[in-house]
């Protein structure tokens, strides 16, 4: 009776939401030739690598933990091939980057029983591994029935699911206990997840796979630079809306002492690159965008007679990294006006001093082991978040320490993904 009600319900919530996934795919482009994979049904003629482990991940921090798993396994296997899935055309480009020769990437089928039978049959996995609360009833449950080996890794129940997850525990039990294992990233995480029904002898805990997946890309911080000119640097990364308005009056006083620093704005999603300009413009700078090719203050970016400085909009994907590399001071996004954050590990491995919002809680057990190192500035609101980044870059000493002490705190906890890797081709063998 409850799998009649899941499917009934997700049926009406993917109706609801399809005018926002059509406008979503007319905005950033992309997957609409390859809908058919939705549905279990690929474009001909079409082959999957015989006997692969699926690999599914959705954002493009997953994406980068699967492709970092992907590549451990294959050091320790060279045989193995990946069936890679993902559901947005953003993590499609992110894991372009990440699959090997004979691997496969396609979209995630829609959880629908045919659309899930379909899709198994074609691809017919040896293993299953979902990342961090990538949970799909039917799709699990399917490949449990087909006996299957699902693994789910770096896994994590954030502060607000918790409690929905415990509630509905004669729901989600079934689910986790499909589970041949789960790697959980913190203690707190395998609580919850026990609480909401797995098995405790399914669950371990292994720390954060992010860890491992920062990885500094030296090329691209030499292009970047060359970019935007040299200097010191405030780098507001993975923005989100809220975030970029108060960067920019954080800047306005910034510049009154210090006019020689330059604020580069990353926004998560590029396609909200427009409405980024429009409020730098509105907050009396020049804007130079990445996506354009602008290096300079041109005709189509004129500067404001206000300020002689303008702002550089990086509204391009794959190059945060990199920003984060050649950063003075780095504020990381989704943490102040929104719930959740982004990745802050990236910018502490690079040395760089990192403030963050209150808002943590998807990267809790990351946040506790780089707070009690002393290695990361968490802010409550504007008026704190302002308060540091003046203190910071009128204190280069201040800098150094809090930086030196970010990229210990992460190389310490590096090699998770590796142990992981061996695991995982230990069990799906058995």
């Amino acid at each position: 009776m409850k799998w009649i009600l899941y499917n009934f319900l997700f049926a009406i919530v993917y109706v609801a939401m399809l005018p926002s996934f059509l406008l979503r795919m007319k905005r950033r482009g992309g997957y609409r030739a390859r809908m058919g994979d939705r549905f279990g049904r690929y474009p001909s003629p079409f082959t999957f690598p015989p006997s692969p482990i699926w690999i599914h991940a959705v954002s493009v921090g997953e994406v980068a933990v699967a492709g970092q798993l992907m590549r451990a396994m294959r050091a320790k296997d060279p045989s193995v091939r990946f069936v890679f899935s993902t559901t947005s055309s953003t993590g499609w480009r992110q894991a372009e980057g990440q699959v090997g020769p004979g691997d496969t990437l396609i979209y995630n089928p829609l959880d629908f029983g045919g659309c899930v039978r379909r899709a198994l049959d074609a691809v017919k996995p040896r293993a299953i591994i979902l990342t961090e609360s990538e949970i799909w009833p039917n799709f699990i449950r399917a490949a449990k029935k087909r006996g299957i080996p699902l693994f789910l890794i770096n896994a994590r129940v954030s502060d607000r699911s918790a409690p929905r997850y415990r509630k509905l525990r004669w729901f989600f039990g079934e689910v986790l206990r499909c589970f041949t294992k789960i790697f959980a990233q913190s203690d707190l995480d395998a609580k919850r997840l026990v609480d909401a029904g797995a098995d405790p002898a399914t669950v371990s805990v292994t720390g954060s796979f992010k860890f491992d997946v920062a990885k500094r890309n030296p090329p691209k911080e030499e292009e970047l630079r060359a970019w935007i000119g040299g200097g010191e640097l405030l780098l507001g990364g993975s923005t989100w809306p809220g975030e970029d308005e108060a960067l920019l009056r954080i800047y306005a006083e910034l510049a009154k002492t210090r006019p020689d620093v330059k604020l580069v704005i990353a926004p998560r999603h590029f396609e909200k690159a427009d409405a980024v300009e429009a409020n730098i413009r509105k907050a009396g700078f020049g804007c130079i965008r990445r996506s354009r090719g602008e290096t300079c203050p041109s005709s189509s970016s004129p500067l404001s007679t206000l300020n002689s400085q303008p702002v550089y909009l990086c509204d391009t994907t794959g190059e945060m990294m990199g920003l984060f590399g050649i950063a003075t001071v780095a504020f990381v996004g989704k943490s102040l006006c929104e719930h959740g954050s982004q990745n802050m590990i990236e910018p502490c491995l690079c040395g760089v001093p990192t403030l963050v919002g209150p808002y943590t809680e998807n990267f809790r057990p990351v946040m506790s082991d780089l707070l009690a190192a002393d290695a990361i500035l968490q802010v409550q609101d504007e008026e704190s978040l302002k308060r540091e980044i003046l203190r910071l870059f009128g204190d280069p000493a201040a800098r150094a320490a809090l930086g030196a002490r970010a990229n210990a705190a992460v190389e310490r906890r590096r090699g998770v993904v590796d142990r992981c890797a061996e695991d995982l081709l230990l069990l799906q063998n058995r």
